[in-house]
């Protein structure tokens, strides 16, 4: 958003989102359903707080055959995780919502698609040492936008959505409702 030339304000939403994904894949909700439902529960959250402010909640998940991942909780988490995706193509499901006025305005679902190569664990080994514990900050143990560009074969979807916010739309409908110039 920065990047964008938007001014913003950050703040955390304090949703238990371990419990809001355990009962989701309780109840078969499908992975895009799911990443609204986290995105919707943060902008909620924040919004209720901000009751005159557009709010805008995302969240992202990493689904890879059927199997939701979560951010690893430290290096040896994150060598798992990779070793689990090496070689596999997954999809990172971001969801985003915006809220105003004490409704939802808006929502959107990006399913980017990427597969991780074949590499070696030489390899790992050193992308781990050079990435340290910043592979916990995200749920695919890569910063794409970093050395974790090393590790894909394939990148297929809108780039920003990737890193986490799907701006192209999100841009799209803040013009539409009157936040930026047309």
């Amino acid at each position: 958003m920065e990047a964008a030339g938007l001014r913003f304000a950050v703040e955390t939403a304090g949703v238990d989102e371990a419990a809001i994904k355990e009962a989701a894949q309780a109840e078969g909700v499908p992975p895009a359903e799911a990443a609204l439902l986290l995105a919707d529960a943060k902008a909620m959250r924040v919004a209720r707080r901000n009751a005159e402010a557009l709010v805008i909640g995302a969240d992202q998940l990493l689904v890879c055959e059927g199997r939701w991942y979560d951010k690893p909780s430290d290096t040896a988490a994150a060598r798992a995780q990779l070793l689990s995706l090496r070689g596999r193509t997954h999809e990172l499901v971001t969801g985003v919502v915006c809220w105003r006025h004490g409704a939802r305005v808006w929502q959107h679902v990006a399913v980017p698609r990427m597969t991780v190569r074949e590499f070696s664990e030489g390899f790992l080994d050193d992308y781990l040492a050079m990435e340290g514990t910043r592979v916990t900050a995200s749920v695919g143990a890569y910063r794409l936008e970093g050395p974790g560009m090393h590790l894909f074969s394939q990148v297929g979807g809108d780039h920003a959505a990737i890193l986490g916010l799907p701006m192209i739309p999100l841009l799209g409908f803040l013009r539409d409702h009157g936040v930026l110039a047309t």
